[in-house]
């Protein structure tokens, strides 16, 4: 068994896209639409689909926004250097919502960035994971 990817429902699929491909370097995999089901699908991540795990985007057409719930965390990326990371979604219009610092209680250095429909996404920096 493996990881294939998570689902995210987004309100808005070409902004959340361009977040994803535009802000934090993604690429878009691949894309469908259902009409028969009202909605659209989009793949996007760092490799194929064949070599690691990959985030699905939900457009359920005719819903412009959900409500995230208590119950979801975060996606967490690894970063060569989450200081720099941070600035690069800030120039490219993206928000940041923790920068980068160590982490409470720990070493390991972590930042905080939100997308376009509220998803938390975490960068944690390489060289400082204390696994």
């Amino acid at each position: 068994m493996r990881l294939l990817h998570t689902m995210l429902r987004v309100g808005d699929m070409q902004r959340s896209i361009d977040f994803y491909t535009k802000v934090l370097g993604m690429r878009l995999l691949r894309s469908k639409d259902y009409p028969d089901g009202k909605f659209t699908l989009a793949f996007v991540g760092y490799q194929d689909e064949k070599d690691g795990a990959v985030i699905e985007l939900t457009h359920n057409w005719g819903v412009e926004s959900y409500e995230l719930g208590t119950g979801y965390g975060h996606i967490a990326l690894e970063v060569d250097d989450a200081y720099a990371a941070c600035e690069r979604v800030r120039e490219r219009g993206g928000k940041v919502t923790r920068e980068a610092g160590p982490m409470k209680h720990g070493s390991t250095v972590i930042a905080f960035v939100e997308d376009p429909d509220g998803y938390k996404i975490e960068f944690i920096q390489a060289n400082t994971r204390a696994d």
